[in-house]
This record gives C-alpha cells, sequence and structure tokens, in this order.
C-alpha cells in the first residue's frame, strides 16, 4: 500500500492571534446581553404591578441615584487632589506643612462627615416613610390567603367559614386584579422567605412567629416568586406562582376549588385511582372525594388545574407527572416525597386519573 505524499499545512501569519482576538471579542459582545438579561419582567423587582413593588422600586432608584452621586463626587475629589499633588511637587518640599492647606482639609473633611450623616438620614427617613406606606395597606384587606413553607413547596390555603369550606392548593396564589389581599405567612420546619418581587418586598416565615404582607396586583399576570432565604439542598427549586385574574376569573376559580375531586370517568382512571389509594401515595396527599386524606405533601385534588409540578421545577404534562412519581429523586434530591413502587400499567393510570383532577 502507498501513500501518497502530504503537504504540511500552512499556517497563516495572525492566524492564531485572529483566533484569540475574535473570541475577545465574542466575550465582549456578550457582556451587554448577560447584563441586560437581569433586566427581564419575569421575577424582577425593576418592574413593578403592585402598589407595595412601586414604593420600593423608588426607594430602588433614590439609592442608585444617591450612590452614583457619591460614586462620582469621590472620583472628581480623587483626581482634582491627585492633579494638585502633582503640581505642587515641582514648588515645594513634601515635607513642609502649610497652615492654611490643613485648615482647608479639615474643613473638607468636616463637611464630607456632615454631608455623608446628612446622606443617611435622608436615606433612613425615606426607608421609614416607603415602610410607613406599605403599612398603611394592612387592615384594608378583603381576602385573606395562609402561606405555610415546608422543604421544598409551598402550601396555600384559602379560609373558608369552616376547615370544610377551605381551598387548599400548593405552589400557586389565585388573587383578583386591584384588591389587597392579606398574605398570612408561616412556616413548619426551617426559615423560609417569600419573595413575589414585581408585586412585594421580601417578608421571613419563621416557625412559631406568624407574619403578614398585602399583595395588590394592579393588571391581570403571572407573576413569579421564590423562596429567598436558604433553607436546604433544593432551596433552588422552591418557587411559586401568583395568577391575578379578573374578579369573575377569580370567582369561578374560587368555585371549581370549593368542589370535591371528580369520579373516574373510565376504566383507565378507576385502575389509577384504586393504584393510588392502596399505595403510600394517599398517606401523604389528600383527594378530596376519596379516602385519601394525607396531610405530609401537597392537597392533590385539583391537581390537574396547575401550571407546574414540584414548585414550579416541572411542567405540568402527562410525561413530567410521569417521571415525577416513577423517581421523584433524580428530579428533586432530598425532597421528602419517595419512589413508589409501581408497574408499567399502573404508572401510567395514575397519571391518567391525576390528570383528570382539574
Amino acid at each position: 500500500m502507498s501513500l501518497a505524499p502530504t503537504c504540511p499545512r500552512q499556517i497563516l501569519p495572525g492566524t492564531v492571534q485572529g483566533t484569540a482576538a475574535q473570541r475577545r471579542l465574542r466575550a465582549i459582545s456578550a457582556a451587554p446581553i448577560l447584563a441586560l438579561a437581569g433586566c427581564g419582567d419575569k421575577q424582577s423587582a425593576l418592574h413593578a404591578h403592585g402598589a407595595n413593588a412601586r414604593r420600593i422600586l423608588d426607594l430602588i432608584w433614590s439609592f442608585s441615584a444617591i450612590a452614583v452621586a457619591t460614586w462620582l463626587l469621590v472620583m472628581l475629589i480623587l483626581a482634582a487632589a491627585l492633579l494638585r499633588r502633582r503640581l505642587s511637587e515641582t514648588t515645594r518640599s513634601p515635607l513642609e506643612i502649610d497652615s492654611r492647606q490643613e485648615r482647608r482639609f479639615a474643613r473638607a473633611v468636616g463637611s464630607a462627615i456632615a454631608l455623608t450623616v446628612l446622606v443617611l438620614v435622608m436615606m433612613t427617613i425615606a426607608s421609614f416613610f416607603a415602610g410607613k406606606s406599605i403599612a398603611s395597606l394592612s387592615g384594608t384587606e378583603t381576602l385573606a390567603v395562609r402561606i405555610t413553607g415546608h422543604q421544598w413547596w409551598w402550601e396555600v390555603r384559602y379560609p373558608g367559614d369552616d376547615r370544610s369550606q377551605s381551598i387548599v392548593t400548593a405552589n400557586e396564589i389565585h388573587v383578583p386584579v386591584g384588591e389587597p389581599v392579606k398574605v398570612e405567612l408561616d412556616s413548619l420546619d426551617v426559615i423560609h422567605s417569600f419573595w413575589v418581587p414585581n408585586l412585594a418586598g421580601k417578608r421571613d416565615l419563621i416557625p412559631g412567629r406568624p407574619s403578614e404582607l398585602t399583595l395588590i396586583a394592579d393588571k391581570p399576570g403571572i407573576y413569579r416568586g421564590q423562596c429567598a432565604e436558604f433553607c436546604g439542598y433544593q432551596h433552588a427549586h422552591m418557587a411559586i406562582t401568583v395568577i391575578a385574574e379578573s374578579h369573575e376569573a377569580f370567582e369561578a376559580w374560587q368555585s371549581r376549588q370549593n368542589a370535591v375531586a371528580s369520579a373516574p370517568g373510565g376504566d383507565e382512571e378507576r385502575r389509577g385511582q384504586q393504584a393510588f389509594l392502596s399505595t403510600g401515595c394517599a398517606l401523604c396527599h389528600t383527594i378530596r372525594g376519596t379516602p385519601a386524606s394525607g396531610t405530609v405533601g401537597p392537597d392533590l385534588t385539583h391537581l390537574a388545574s396547575r401550571r407546574a409540578l414540584a414548585a414550579d421545577t416541572l411542567a405540568m404534562t402527562p410525561g413530567a407527572l410521569a417521571a415525577w412519581i416513577a423517581d421523584p429523586q433524580s428530579i428533586k434530591p432530598g425532597a421528602k416525597m419517595p419512589r413508589i413502587a409501581l408497574s408499567a400499567d399502573d404508572l401510567n393510570a395514575v397519571v391518567t386519573y391525576l390528570g383528570s383532577l382539574e
């Protein structure tokens, strides 16, 4: 076998440098994109859609303006001092003391201290009045929602006249547009922090110390929130969604949520219900209208009406639901939900049954 002669590939001058330059150019061009990625409307305190969030946004811009002005002033003074020092080095010895200059320095330092104190006082006063304005909304609410933090999901309860009339769901809050909503917060395990930046500020959930805040949504929309206090391994996968809708849509949602779970409508759904009730699922979850009455995990009475699974970790689709039931630890390691041994046919039946619970 003969080998054909090959010619060495010519390396053009500047090729390596050109490649490195291209990489630098791409990095530089990507920087503005990464910076602007934080300006999206989703889960952003810079896009206020409620009265509380607007007051906080006003503080953010005020404090940012003060910080920028302070930085510019410091840089200007520093540049003037460096320039003055450079000019003075040619006229006198650095060991020579100018009493008039020392007095000017003392007055400048004293003025800077006074200005700093004044700015801090002004910022404190602005924070106080913003907090007072936010607190003034308390007591005007016509709707109450109780939020309980768990590792790692949110229990959402709308109290009724008696416990049997309470609406219980998970990881989603429905509110009517333009109506103040009282959110009562508590935790049953560790410290969590409730934060929907488009609508309000943060509020910690400390076990045994209930707190509350007021939410107001100015317009219909879906607003994402997040646990803002590190609460364990799956802290990043503990999101909550606020769905603001018209009064008519909210009342229709309430009416559907007040109903018990629909009865299975076919053989596959009946098999799924039987598989659900005969395994450990019924020991941890509640499905109103069935013997399942567990309180360890989320209420599943109207599971299929929700937008996501596992505190917004997965979209609400049959495939995602099957994956979550089959092996939750591979999706959300450390979650309290164990793996339940189900045959393929039983798993499909359970997914079909849960998918009918709207």
